[in-house]
């Protein structure tokens, strides 16, 4: 008989890989090559943070040695000094020639139905065309390509063809609005767009290109649109101008075999604009090659990717997960990738589950609230589908609560899989804090700092903490780190670099317990200050998920003249349940026995959905402000 979700959080919080899973683990190898036994043994090796990564770099292709692993001028680091390198060389190059080259790389699937693959070979062809076509058109290195399309195979291919010819991508999710666009084409002066005539989403046409044109109205540096065929509608093309992909390509004269060009391994990779609490997008900077090392080895181990496995990172290419585990993690190792068009749960709630049996995905990475979107339209959608090909789960975008994550495991995993919860952010470029399939697992924890990663949880003087919440801060530089903020290296350095000495501030509160595991409480300025008690709204949602009437919820604080905060609720509640007076009387009963009675929420109110971006977060700005008659501030990347 199968187990409850209440029974297994009961009975143990400790999860123990297999041993199977651990011996051949892809860390495992690897510690067995230098020597090292234990999980334990391999984090106090790795502390020497410079050899660590110096073994690691050498797994990749350069095309010039590097003389320095590390020069580090706080808040300033250069790694892998005076190498060469260039990461489409070593997610694609260096591929053919190999038996990989006839390996599938993408499986794509549209909304509307229809699966496109590309081989490896099939990708390097591609990827050389259009860095012809770029180069054409007058793009050199340095220069900054907007990218503005919806998950088609053209948007890594587009990635790709930009590093190989030294140029910046800048990744711009396709939901955003017209004016979102226009502010960061001009904030990074791109040359070119590459979006296409349209996208599906929930079964309606995205206005990509009619976007772009209302956004170019005044952005004097663009002087080309490269548009894709997508949905076959009619669109306005501006004369000279606007130009299709397919006719570039085809009438490129250059061979496609495009010579890819070395970099310095601290050249310029990409620009990916992400949002701040105030809206306000900051241009955050990652460079070829560390980078590179740091997402290759991180989805090796952390995931333990070998050459049979399908992986599907769930995540939109327009952010930071889709560009790190989406595109050039898996290519670096030669995996094959699934990618889907369209919304998880269209045009019914099983749409996930019917990709992985029809694919034979065997790794899966997705968000907290999937998750918890998926709990709540209930068990027999995932029923209805064999999972069996899945070896291991993972987790993604905010912290997952013990709930979710039991659900997690019995009803996608079939309490057979491993759970990855990976910590880190845009600005990291790589996990930081995340299990290893060699690492006992507690739900709701990302455990301990990966190998090569020095973090700790801080109170307000820098003094570390145990047992209670704190300031999440990174010790010591890693490769992937971001380099700046484009054209705003003060903002780089005082809101990241100022408040500890020589740490990385990351702006997240959590609690580091006795055995080294870390439990993420929410970002510091989600963080309620009730009466004088400090309260991660990740801890309230926990709470009230735990219930079983709730599905999602999100909490925020609400001025208040006695407490100074009161907190609100928003509450989704599963489908068999309705709202009552009752219910919100035992919910906030409920919360004050999970927790404690300062942290009940004085209001809740019952809602049909929480205002989410498509990578799944919760925007707890858009609530608060929306509850105070604020402006809502850049909306352009919510889901409705």
């Amino acid at each position: 008989m199968t187990k409850t979700i209440e029974a297994l959080l009961t009975e143990t919080r400790i999860f123990n890989p297999s041993d199977k899973l651990v011996k051949e683990s892809n860390v495992k190898i690897w510690m067995n090559r230098h020597g090292i036994k234990t999980y334990e043994e391999l984090l106090e090796k790795a502390k020497n943070t410079e050899w660590f990564w110096d073994e690691i770099a050498k797994e990749l292709e350069w095309f010039k040695p590097w003389n320095r692993v590390l020069e580090w001028i706080p808040p300033h680091a250069r790694w892998f000094i005076r190498g060469e390198f260039n990461i489409a060389h070593n997610a694609l190059d260096r591929h053919i020639n190999t038996p990989r080259q006839n390996k599938t790389a993408y499986i794509w699937e549209g909304e509307r139905g229809g699966v496109r693959k590309l081989t490896y070979h099939d990708l390097y062809q591609e990827s050389n065309k259009l860095a012809a076509a770029l180069k054409n058109l007058g793009i050199k290195k340095g220069d900054r390509v907007m990218i503005y399309l919806p998950m088609i195979l053209e948007l890594p291919i587009a990635m790709l063809a930009c590093a190989k010819i030294g140029a910046v991508h800048c990744v711009v999710f396709s939901g955003f609005s017209p004016n979102a666009l226009r502010e960061r084409v001009n904030n990074a002066e791109a040359k070119i767009i590459i979006t296409a005539d349209g996208g599906y989403r929930r079964g309606k046409i995205i206005q990509t290109k009619k976007n772009t044109d209302e956004a170019l109205r005044n952005t004097p540096t663009v002087k080309n649109v490269i548009v894709v065929r997508r949905t076959g509608e009619q669109i306005e093309m501006a004369p000279e101008r606007d130009l299709w992909w397919d006719e570039i390509v085809k009438n490129t004269s250059a061979p496609s075999e495009t010579q890819t060009t070395p970099l310095s391994s601290e050249d310029e990779l990409f620009i990916l604009y992400t949002s701040g609490t105030t809206g306000k997008p900051k241009g955050v900077v990652h460079v070829h090659g560390g980078y590179a090392v740091g997402i290759y080895n991180t989805l090796k181990w952390v995931f333990d990717v070998k050459e049979k496995d399908v992986w599907w990172c769930t995540a939109d290419i327009g952010w930071v997960t889709g560009h790190s585990y989406a595109v050039y993690a898996p290519l670096m190792l030669g995996t094959t990738s699934i990618m889907y068009e369209g919304a998880p749960d269209y045009p019914s709630p099983d749409r996930w589950w019917s990709i992985i049996e029809k694919h034979k995905a065997t790794i899966l990475y997705t968000a907290p609230t999937s998750i918890r979107m998926f709990m709540k339209y209930g068990e027999e959608w995932t029923k209805k589908h064999n999972l069996s090909s899945l070896r291991l789960l993972g987790s993604v975008g905010e912290p997952i609560n013990p709930e979710a994550w039991m659900w997690y495991y019995k009803n996608i995993g079939n309490e057979q899989c491993q759970i990855m919860d990976t910590w880190w952010q845009t600005e990291t470029g790589n996990f930081m804090i995340s299990p290893l399939p060699i690492t006992p697992l507690k739900p709701g924890s990302a455990a301990k700092p990966l190998p090569g990663i020095e973090a700790d949880v801080v109170d307000e003087d820098g003094r570390p903490v145990v047992g209670k919440g704190g300031y999440l801060v990174i010790k010591k530089p890693w490769p992937a780190m971001l380099r700046t903020l484009y054209k705003d290296l003060g903002r780089y350095e005082q809101q990241y670099w100022s408040k500890f000495l020589d740490s990385y501030l990351a702006g997240d509160i959590a609690r580091k317990d006795e055995d080294g595991y870390f439990w993420f409480q929410g970002r510091a300025d989600d963080v309620l200050n009730i009466a004088g008690h400090r309260i991660g709204t990740a801890e309230v949602e926990s709470a009230l998920v735990s219930h079983p009437a709730v599905a999602e919820a999100a909490a925020i604080g609400v001025p208040d003249v006695i407490k100074g905060e009161i907190i609100k609720a928003f509450i989704i509640l599963k489908k068999e349940t309705e709202p009552s007076a009752e219910l919100e009387k035992e919910l906030k009963s409920w919360v004050g026995k999970e927790i404690s009675p300062i942290a009940k929420p004085e209001l809740i109110e019952f809602v049909e959905s929480l205002p989410k971006t498509r990578s799944g977060k919760i925007m707890r700005r858009v609530l608060k402000a929306k509850e105070l008659g604020e402006s809502l501030g850049d909306t352009s990347t919510l889901e409705e």
